[in-house]
């Protein structure tokens, strides 16, 4: 059983909140593990029995992030078209985001052409990108579900440049960029792949 977080061993989340800090202030790859355990006045073995790694930091992040989303889920969204509750997701993904946006564009541009990492934390999008489709009402599971949400992964990847970029208070162009990828995909998921509707209440 884990040993309870004090102020002599910060746990998990103080220590996943540090690098979160360190990052809004300095290039992803310019931040050590020791950076990160001393802003979060933990020692090393410490650091090391939550995060072996910097990915493994972000990996961390990401399932935050997850968790964040879901639990914003609301169950009265199912008349909505999946296609609209799909965006309405990655908006609200992209609200968690931007509450460390800072962050979020120093990991970005330090990880995006960073192949290593990318393949680490591959699974989380993923499963990121899963959950976002099951929010929706849409299957993410079996053949279909995983052609899905591999496009989903390629557009939400694609949109987060633009994001970045977007200074706007209501994201409008992000929003617009989301909105006509996703319409694109739709389309030639009708085409390509079509699939049965999912029973209701299942």
């Amino acid at each position: 059983m884990a040993k309870e977080p004090s102020r002599r061993a910060p746990g998990a989340d103080r220590i996943l909140d540090a690098a979160l800090q360190l990052a809004a202030e300095l290039p992803w790859r310019a931040i050590s593990m020791e950076m990160i355990a001393e802003r979060a006045g933990a020692t090393l073995v410490r650091v090391h029995s939550f995060y072996p790694s910097k990915a493994a930091v972000l990996g961390a992040f990401f399932r935050r992030v997850d968790e964040q989303v879901l639990k914003e889920h609301d169950f009265g969204d199912r008349d909505e078209p999946p296609r609209e509750r799909l965006l309405d997701v990655l908006l609200r993904r992209l609200d968690v985001l931007g509450r460390h946006r800072d962050a979020m564009r120093s990991i970005w541009r330090d990880t995006a052409c960073d192949p290593v990492t990318l393949l680490y934390l591959a699974p989380s999008m993923g499963k990121a990108m899963a959950w976002s489709l099951e929010a929706a009402g849409i299957m993410a599971w079996g053949p279909g579900g995983l052609l899905r949400v591999k496009g989903l992964a390629a557009i939400f990847a694609s949109a987060l440049p633009v994001w970045l970029r977007d200074e706007t208070q209501d994201l409008g162009p992000t929003t617009a960029y989301l909105d006509r990828n996703l319409r694109r995909a739709e389309s030639f998921a009708r085409v390509m792949c079509p699939s049965p509707k999912r029973a209701a209440g299942s």
